[in-house]
């Protein structure tokens, strides 16, 4: 069970797009059309930044930056085909996963506005003094109310901010200004059709594909210039660079500002080196590792069509390297998370594929393909193609997450922890109903071959370590508690060095009625014991309908809570977080 983990949305056919885009002119169509539609274009092209960032305004005071609007011709015959498909064309009843009154329900309804900086209370204990720096959720959250279907992963990229100094906390909201964010902003109302909700009966499809591929004609929406993604699943620190990650598109650069407010600084490509002739580098993985001792960030992307999977680093410095062409992915394949050893990045090819010829179908282009045998791939960190990979068999492994892996007996092992789904049936269609279970993959390098072992009998996922730690051999696991339909009600402590089947050694239950997310572990001494540090995240109470930020001391046995701190407004439920120290903020 992904509950909460990401947009899994699969790449647009680029070189379509590309076609699109540069063959089309609408002399076509309307020849006096022509020119006040290719002005539109320029209207909405953000500039990608590399390592340096070139500011690309936010929306505090980007808007004397696009003066001209789209044609409100075009603009207005665009609108009455999305009003007449949501109105006419789309199926009801909405299956569940898609439809909005079930899905944004409880603690995933959106939040309307964003929040400026805004001072907290400490209702519990003292924020440690580790803290210092900024805890930093993201999530969906649409901007717009949905008017038809609808999917939990749909929404906005939104970061819900704490910023903490010598004890004293304020936090923030702010969407993440994307390109898709801001011409949806000015057009008043969304476009960018989802994978996973808009394809909803063989008519409606078609009506979504043939307006799509009108405003990239007409120049309203150009995705290979600007980018089509929310930026809505993870937060993370690439060479000394804090990054908003969604796996549509590039990241977004952001920045928390002295005052505890967040900006969105613009699309990065990392300097767009080592691209293949023939393809573009528009997209990548939310979830980068990214090595303590070196800096580096190791990466990959998925694609349509082939090269289906694609592995890259970006060095220390920012610098986007080479591709690695996976060529042996012979089926475009939803790749959500990977893991890296020290030598070794490791891929699992599951069973959840793209199937773009679904959409003349009438449904998803993303599947579960029940037939598909899954397997684990292996190559050398630093490959310069993948004549050396190797796949291993691995029947039933679909996995959420890699929460970490490392090497042993000289090499010749590859541990890996993971959150596996064991209703991967599910993943799309009932994500409420789904599973997933946190277990160990032993792969040998000599026979391979693979044995697993499950942690615990029971349903974990987003789970984290003590990030010091990725790539190599660590003992502890923190991983949120499970129940239908996708809340988080506690959180448990694993010990993977236990031989037990359940090696759980700590567990912190939330009270009656509270839902908590994804927790975060910060290190109390760096110097100190692997699980010395505290875990932190939101957590929501549906009966006060308040949100906490709560700090729980990691070596306690019961995870004790250590301080708690009042937010001034409710926080959604969201996907991944990430912890910057002050030190690390201050050479931002």
């Amino acid at each position: 069970m992904d509950t909460l983990s990401s947009s899994f949305l699969p790449k647009f056919n680029q070189s379509f797009l590309h076609k699109i885009e540069n063959n089309y002119s609408f002399t076509t169509f309307h020849e006096p059309l022509n020119k006040p539609i290719s002005n539109i274009s320029d209207v909405f092209k953000f500039k990608k930044i590399n390592r340096k960032a070139q500011t690309t305004p936010d929306d505090n005071n980007n808007n004397n930056n696009r003066t001209r609007k789209p044609n409100p011709l075009l603009t207005t015959l665009f609108k009455s085909i999305d009003d007449f498909t949501l109105g006419s064309l789309d199926k009801f009843p909405l299956p569940p996963s898609v439809d909005p009154e079930k899905v944004l329900t409880g603690n995933y309804a959106p939040v309307e506005n964003e929040l400026p900086p805004t001072a907290c209370e400490v209702v519990e204990g003292s924020i440690p003094i580790c803290l210092n720096g900024a805890y930093l959720r993201n999530g969906p959250n649409p901007q717009f109310s949905p008017r038809g279907p609808y999917h939990l992963f749909d929404g906005d990229g939104m970061i819900q901010m704490i910023r903490i100094s010598d004890g004293k906390a304020t936090f923030c909201r702010r969407y993440i200004k994307t390109y898709k964010y801001m011409m949806e902003r000015d057009l008043g109302y969304p476009i960018i059709p989802s994978f996973l909700s808009s394809f909803n009966g063989v008519m409606a499809s078609l009506a979504r594909v043939a307006v799509t591929a009108a405003r990239v004609v007409a120049g309203e929406f150009t995705p290979v210039v600007n980018g089509y993604g929310t930026s809505n699943i993870s937060v993370a620190v690439i060479a000394g660079k804090l990054y908003a990650l969604g796996e549509s598109d590039l990241p977004y650069e952001i920045k928390v500002t002295a005052d505890g407010d967040l900006v969105t600084l613009g699309r990065c490509d990392f300097g767009g080196g080592g691209v293949a002739a023939g393809e573009e580098f528009l997209g990548m993985t939310a979830h980068p590792k990214v090595d303590p001792g070196t800096g580096e960030a190791f990466a990959f992307r998925y694609h349509v069509a082939a090269p289906h999977l694609t592995f890259f680093r970006i060095d220390s410095e920012g610098r986007k390297q080479a591709d690695v062409a996976i060529r042996a992915v012979k089926t475009a394949t939803v790749v959500h998370d990977f893991a890296v050893t020290e030598n070794y990045a490791v891929f699992n090819e599951g069973q959840m594929v793209i199937t773009p010829a679904e959409i003349l179908r009438g449904r998803r282009p993303v599947r579960v393909d029940g037939g598909k045998i899954p397997r684990i791939g292996v190559i050398e960190k630093y490959a310069r193609d993948e004549s050396g990979m190797w796949w291993v068999d691995a029947p039933g492994v679909n996995i959420s997450h890699a929460v970490n892996a490392w090497e042993e007996d000289g090499g010749d092992t590859v541990v890996m922890v993971v959150t596996n789904y064991t209703t991967v049936e599910m993943v799309f269609d009932r994500l409420d109903m789904g599973q997933t279970t946190l277990e160990e993959i032993r792969i040998n390098t000599k026979t391979k071959k693979i044995r697993r072992r499950p942690l615990s009998d029971r349903v974990l996922d987003l789970a984290v370590i003590n990030p010091a730690f990725v790539g190599k051999k660590n003992r502890y696991v923190y991983a949120p508690i499970i129940e239908t339909p996708m809340k988080i009600v506690g959180l448990v402590k694993v010990d993977i060095s236990l031989s037990s089947d359940d090696s759980v050694v700590g567990t912190r239950m939330y009270e009656p009625g509270c839902t908590g997310g994804e927790p975060f572990f910060v290190a109390n001494n760096p110097a100190g014991n692997e699980d010395d540090g505290f875990l932190i995240t939101y957590v929501y109470d549906e009966i006060s309908q308040e949100s906490t930020f709560l700090v729980m001391d990691a070596k306690s046995p019961n995870l004790e809570i250590v301080a708690a701190v009042k937010i001034p407004s409710r926080v959604p439920n969201g996907i991944h977080g990430f912890f910057v120290n002050e030190d690390c903020l201050s050479k931002m």
